[in-house]
């Protein structure tokens, strides 16, 4: 009852989870351009998430798995659906998941085994596999209300169905260790613990084996997505994109997002993006982000590209953008390799490499 009031005031006066003031990029957050001008060593079709099998990287690109070599990007195996969601098992195994609905276990990332498929749980949108100290699996659903594909819908209708889930590759079991989370987006392993990015609520929350949850790192003014170890402790996380004062508002005007799911095309409703600069019609131009052509600095984003590097208590101690002006956006997955940090910005459908040592180099001059 006390928490239902403090929400109706929250909502009322405008504060709380009702404030649509956002927070600034400062601190470790201070913005940069080292994702803008970091390598590119791919292109791709459809790329959607990244992983590292035996000291090799592979790109889950649409139904195609692809392996990083010396000589360029090769096919190393094709599957029937898309895959959402990809990660490096012990021993040289990997695990897959398909349209968001379904698991694949193989035994190796490359050859003909068709491998186990895994289905329980009513898996709708899996958006992020990460393998447990105990052969078992992690996965996030980002909702049980939307599929994958369609997670500006499920912001817009507020979403608070993601699941954290465990997945026991012997018998198959699927087990809810967390629900109701506000778009469950990314999943790692911290002991008992586990890690999850709760997108729509701006954070990253730890997650005990019993389900209770707690904020690590909150208040953040990005969405953030996946999550990779980092090789000396700690963890990569990835931000898909800003959050800006118009979609805060948008989300908090019911009869304004309705009528605007039902009347405007998905393209151009005013919801993050992965990309932006594409069409005259898109909700943000204007000259309130540019002068005589040129961005202005200070430019609400409509798309962004963001890393952020967690220590191993989880403060935040780095960061590598790709700002307003840039294009390297819609930053989903990252993994981290021989020195070399690899970043899928899934925007323009690039995989960057940024050397970290230099890297951190560059921040500290």
């Amino acid at each position: 009852m006390i928490a239902m009031l403090e929400d109706f005031f929250d909502r009322i006066l405008g504060r709380g989870d009702a404030a649509i003031t956002v927070p600034t990029f400062d601190g470790s957050l201070k913005p940069n351009q080292l994702l803008e001008r970091a390598e590119v060593v791919g292109e791709f079709e459809a790329p959607e998430d990244l992983t590292c099998v035996e000291g090799a990287l592979y790109i889950a690109d649409g139904p195609v798995l692809r392996r990083l070599e010396a000589t360029g990007w090769r096919e190393v195996r094709r599957f029937e659906q898309t895959m959402t969601a990809i990660c490096g098992l012990p021993g040289g195994g990997l695990a897959a998941a398909l349209e968001g609905s379904e698991i694949r276990v193989l035994a190796a990332a490359e050859g003909a085994d068709a491998g186990q498929a895994i289905s329980a749980g009513g898996m709708r949108a899996v958006n992020a596999i990460a393998a447990c100290p105990d052969g078992g699996l992690l996965a996030t659903d980002g909702s049980t209300g939307e599929p994958y594909w369609q997670w500006a819908r499920d912001l817009l209708n507020r979403g608070r169905s993601g699941r954290l889930l465990f997945i026991d590759p012997a018998s198959g079991n699927v087990e809810v260790r967390a629900s109701g989370l506000h778009y469950a987006f990314g999943v790692a392993a911290v002991g008992k613990d586990v890690l999850v990015s709760e997108s729509w609520r701006h954070r990253v929350v730890s997650v005990a084996a019993n389900g209770a949850t707690r904020s690590v790192l909150d208040h953040l003014p990005v969405y953030p997505s996946r999550i990779a170890p980092a090789s000396d402790g700690g963890f990569w996380v990835t931000a898909f994109t800003a959050r800006t004062q118009l979609i805060e508002f948008v989300l908090r005007e019911g009869a304004y997002r309705k009528r605007m799911m039902r009347e405007v095309p998905p393209e151009f409703w005013i919801v993050p993006r992965l990309c932006s600069g594409g069409s005259f019609r898109e909700p943000m131009q204007g000259a309130h982000l540019k002068t005589m052509g040129v961005v202005k600095p200070w430019a609400p984003p409509r798309s962004y590209g963001l890393v952020i590097r967690l220590a191993a208590d989880f403060s935040p101690l780095f960061s590598f953008h790709s700002r307003v002006d840039g294009e390297n956006h819609g930053v989903v997955a990252a993994a981290e390799l021989d020195g070399s940090l690899y970043v899928l910005a899934k925007g323009p459908k690039r995989l960057l490499r940024l050397a970290i040592a230099e890297a951190k180099e560059a921040l500290a001059a």
